[in-house]
C-alpha cells in the first residue's frame, strides 16, 4: 500500500526540519526543477519519433497509388481516350506517364486487379497496427519501459521498411507493410509518455503537443520526397524515411534518460535516483529539497505484462474512462485516416490535396499549443468531434455546388478531427494514473486506428457516391463523441501514479463535493 521511503538522503542539504511525506509526484518535480535546455533537448528527441510514425503511416499515398497514363501517340481516339476503362483498352494503346517502377500497381501489373488486391497492403498495415498495440501495449509500462520500448518499435519499423524495398510482389509487400505496422503501433504512445513523464506537471501539455507537430512534419515531408522522387522507384521512398530512424535510434540510446516516474513504479529506486540527479545535475537544478520523507504508493496487486488491462477493466472508474475515450476515438480515426485516403475522390491533384491536408494539421498543433493550459480538455474534444462531423457531411452537400467550397469542407473537417485527435491522446494521459497509462494511450490509439482500417472500405465505395464516405465519416466521429461528456475535467490536475491515488483523489473530491452540498 504506501511506505515512507528515504530517497536520495546523499543529496539532502544539512539539518531540515521534518516535514509531512510528499508524494511521488512532488518529489519528482522539486527534483528536476523548471523546464532546462536538457529537458527541452530530451523532450523535443523523444518526439521526433513522431516524424517516422507519420511517414510510415501515410506512404502508402504515394507508393500505392494508381500512377496517371495516356494513350500512346497515332491510337485510334475511337478506341482510346482520358475517359476509357484501362482495364478495357488494348495493351499497346496505351502507357503510363511515369516509369512503371514508381509505384507498386504499374510494377506489377496491378491496375486491373481486384480492389482488394490492391488495398491489401495498406489494410495490412493496419492491422500490423492493431495486433501490435494489443502485444506490445503493457510492455512499456511492465518489463521493458518507456525508453526500450520505444527502441524497438523504431527498429522494427525501420528494418521492415527495408527488407519492403526488396519486395518480389504484392503478397510478400503485404507480409512487410503488416510487420511495420506491428512495430510503428506503439512508437507515438511511447514517445507522448515518455516526453512528458521527463517535464514538470506545468510543461507536460505542451511537450506533448511537440509531438503533434513533430507528426506534422513527417506528415508534411511525404509529398515533399513523392515529388523529389516522382520519376523515381518507389523503393527509394522507403529507404529514404526508414535509414534516419536508425540513426534517431543511435541518439535516443545514449542521450535520452528512463522515465523516473516508471523507475519508482517498478520498485527500481536506486535507478530512478541515479536519472532524477542526472536530470538535476543537466538543468543545473539545485537540489534543494530534502528526499527522506518521501511516500511511495505502491500497488495493491502484482503487475505482469498483461494485468494492466485487466487492472484497467476490474475497476469500474477505469473501464468507464477506457471505454468512454476508445469510442470517441474510433470515430476520429476513421475521419483523421480516411480524409487523406479519400482526396482521391475529390476534384484536386493528389500531391497538391496531401500537402495541403498535412498543412491543416499545423494549426491544429499550433492551436493546441498556445491554448493548452486554457482549454477544457472535455469540451473542446467534444467541440472538435461536432465541428468535423458537420463539415464532412457538408463536404458531400457543398460538393454539388463548387468544388472549391468542397475541399474547404474537407479541410475544416479534417483539421477538427487533427485537433481532436491531439486533445484526445492529452486528455487520456491524464486520466489515467502511471501504472497504467502507457497501457490505455495505447487502447485509446488502437481505437483511432481501428476506425481507420474501416476508412479505405469507405473511400472504395465512396467512389461513386460521397455520402458513403464523408458523409459516414462525418455521422460516426459526431455520434462516437457523445459518451465523452460523462467523463471529468483533467485540467490543471494532478497526475496520478497508482490506481490507488487515483481513487483515493476520486473519494476526496466527493467528499468534497457532499460537504458543499451538505
Amino acid at each position: 500500500m504506501a511506505d515512507s521511503t528515504p530517497l536520495l538522503s546523499h543529496c539532502d542539504k544539512p539539518a531540515e526540519p521534518k516535514r509531512p511525506p510528499r508524494s511521488l509526484d512532488e518529489t519528482i518535480e522539486g527534483c528536476i526543477g523548471d523546464f532546462g535546455w536538457w529537458q527541452f533537448l530530451q523532450a523535443i528527441l523523444v518526439s521526433l519519433a513522431w516524424v517516422f510514425d507519420a511517414q510510415q503511416t501515410f506512404i502508402s499515398v504515394f507508393t500505392d497509388a494508381e500512377p496517371s497514363w495516356h494513350c500512346t501517340q497515332g491510337g485510334d481516339e475511337s478506341v482510346c481516350n482520358a475517359l476509357s476503362n484501362i482495364c478495357e483498352l488494348p495493351k499497346n494503346s496505351w502507357s503510363w506517364d511515369w516509369p512503371s517502377h514508381t509505384s507498386i500497381i504499374a510494377e506489377w501489373g496491378l491496375e486491373c486487379a481486384p480492389s482488394f488486391i490492391t488495398g491489401l497492403p495498406a489494410s495490412a498495415f493496419f492491422m500490423g497496427c492493431l495486433a501490435g498495440g494489443l502485444a506490445l501495449a503493457t510492455l512499456a509500462d511492465s518489463t521493458l519501459g518507456r525508453k526500450n520500448m520505444l527502441l524497438f518499435s523504431c527498429l522494427m519499423m525501420s528494418f521492415s521498411s527495408i527488407f519492403t524495398v526488396f519486395s518480389p510482389n504484392i503478397w510478400i509487400y503485404s507480409v512487410l507493410r503488416f510487420i511495420n505496422g506491428f512495430g510503428r503501433a506503439t512508437v507515438g504512445t511511447c514517445a507522448l509518455v515518455l516526453s512528458t513523464e521527463l517535464v514538470r506537471k506545468r510543461w507536460r501539455g505542451q511537450v506533448g503537443v511537440v509531438g503533434f507537430f513533430c507528426f506534422t512534419l513527417g506528415f508534411l515531408s511525404l509529398p515533399v520526397m513523392a515529388y523529389v522522387n516522382r520519376g523515381s522507384s518507389w523503393r527509394t521512398l522507403y529507404l529514404w524515411i526508414s535509414v534516419p530512424t536508425i540513426l534517431y535510434c543511435i541518439l535516443v540510446h545514449f542521450l535520452v534518460h528512463e522515465s523516473p516516474r516508471w523507475l519508482f513504479v517498478r520498485g527500481r529506486k536506486e535507478e530512478a535516483v541515479l536519472t532524477l540527479k542526472s536530470m538535476a545535475q543537466a538543468n543545473q537544478s539545485p537540489i534543494t529539497m530534502s528526499f527522506s520523507n518521501v511516500l511511495i504508493e505502491q500497488e495493491s496487486w502484482n503487475v505482469d505484462i498483461y494485468s494492466t488491462i485487466k487492472i484497467l477493466l476490474n475497476k469500474r472508474w477505469a473501464a468507464k474512462r477506457l471505454a468512454a475515450v476508445m469510442v470517441g476515438g474510433f470515430g476520429i480515426g476513421m475521419v483523421y485516416y480516411g480524409m487523406p485516403l479519400g482526396l482521391g475522390n475529390l476534384s484536386v491533384n493528389l500531391y497538391l490535396g496531401v500537402t495541403l491536408n498535412a498543412l491543416s494539421e499545423l494549426p491544429a498543433s499550433l492551436i493546441t499549443f498556445f491554448l493548452i493550459g486554457k482549454m477544457k480538455r472535455k469540451d473542446s474534444l467534444l467541440g472538435f468531434t461536432i465541428l468535423s462531423g458537420v463539415c464532412s457531411v457538408l463536404c458531400v452537400v457543398v460538393g454539388k455546388v463548387s468544388p472549391s467550397l468542397q475541399i474547404a469542407m474537407e479541410l475544416i473537417s479534417f483539421f477538427s478531427a487533427c485537433s481532436a485527435f491531439n486533445m484526445s491522446l492529452i486528455y487520456t494521459l491524464e486520466l489515467f494514473p502511471t501504472c497504467v497509462r502507457n497501457s490505455a494511450i495505447s487502447m485509446v490509439r488502437q481505437a483511432l486506428v481501428f476506425g481507420g482500417v474501416f476508412s479505405p472500405l469507405l473511400v472504395a465505395a465512396g467512389r461513386t457516391n460521397n455520402f458513403i464516405s464523408f458523409g459516414v465519416f462525418g455521422l460516426v466521429i459526431g455520434i462516437c463523441g457523445l459518451p465523452l461528456v460523462g467523463l471529468p475535467e483533467t485540467r490543471g490536475g494532478t497526475i496520478c501514479d497508482t490506481m490507488d491515488e487515483e481513487e483515493h483523489k476520486q473519494n476526496e473530491k466527493a467528499a468534497a463535493a457532499i460537504a458543499t452540498l451538505a
